[in-house]
């Protein structure tokens, strides 16, 4: 029975997720620019030689926890998730990333391996910088050294808020609530009023797996959610009304 949630909840999903994803990716221009999207003209013109665009279907990966990190790449269109753990074992999902994302910068610039997996929740386009062309492209322009410190500094703090999650929350609710916030942050829009809009990515078993609990707990609290009237689910779409009360749970 759970499975058949599942496969229905993931159909849905991927029926109503196309029109969410932003268009057009020339050099990542989309509503939420990246680290790298708004570099100076010269600058991203140079980096936009170092690269080509690639098409990712859904449910397919890019690349796998502890695999030599050869490329980068520059997330244009559509979402991936990020996991860790052994595959056939148990996995976590560390993160949901969308465009204007790096992915692999900390591997690349380590020479080391990817220390997370990568798995396309939609149909993606993304841009792939190889090892020594990125560090080549980094020597020659200032600006975007800072950009990659910045990133790092930025998947710091996710991983950060990510340890928050699971080991300051006491209730179910509260670890619920900072999993839709930090979504609302990662891979959505502001919107007026102070509310937030982002798609609905993850079935209800894998934000479970985020906060440590059940599915059926899940579905529970994100019905009370609506009943209070803090967030609204529809068209595969999450808005949150109230961020404020969702941040105030403990």
């Amino acid at each position: 029975m759970a499975d058949s949630h599942i496969n229905v909840e993931m159909h849905t999903r991927q029926k109503h997720i196309t029109r969410q994803i932003p268009a057009g990716c020339a050099a990542c221009s989309n509503r939420r620019p990246g680290w790298f999207c708004s570099l100076g003209s010269a600058v991203l013109a140079d980096l936009e030689l170092a690269t080509s665009t690639i098409s990712l279907p859904a449910q397919a990966s890019l690349f796998t926890q502890g695999e030599e990190a050869r490329c980068l790449y520059l997330i244009c269109n559509g979402y991936l998730k990020l996991t860790t753990g052994q595959p056939g074992d148990r996995q976590m999902i560390v993160r949901v990333a969308g465009p204007g994302s790096v992915l692999g910068l900390y591997a690349v610039l380590s020479h080391g391996l990817y220390e997370v997996s990568a798995e396309s929740l939609t149909t993606a386009q993304l841009r792939p910088v190889e090892r020594e062309r990125f560090l080549n492209f980094l020597r020659s322009h200032k600006e975007a050294q800072m950009r990659a410190v910045q990133c790092i500094c930025q998947e710091y703090r996710f991983a950060l808020q990510d340890a928050c999650r699971i080991a300051l929350a006491e209730t179910v609710a509260a670890r619920l609530g900072r999993l839709l916030l930090e979504l609302s942050h990662q891979i959505g829009e502001h919107l007026e009023g102070g509310e937030f809009r982002f798609p609905l990515l993850l079935t209800h078993e894998e934000m479970a797996s985020m906060t440590c609990t059940t599915r059926e707990t899940v579905t529970r609290t994100l019905g009370q959610f609506r009943k209070d009237g803090w967030i609204s689910i529809e068209d595969s779409l999450v808005t949150l009304h109230q961020p404020d009360r969702l941040q105030a749970l403990n």
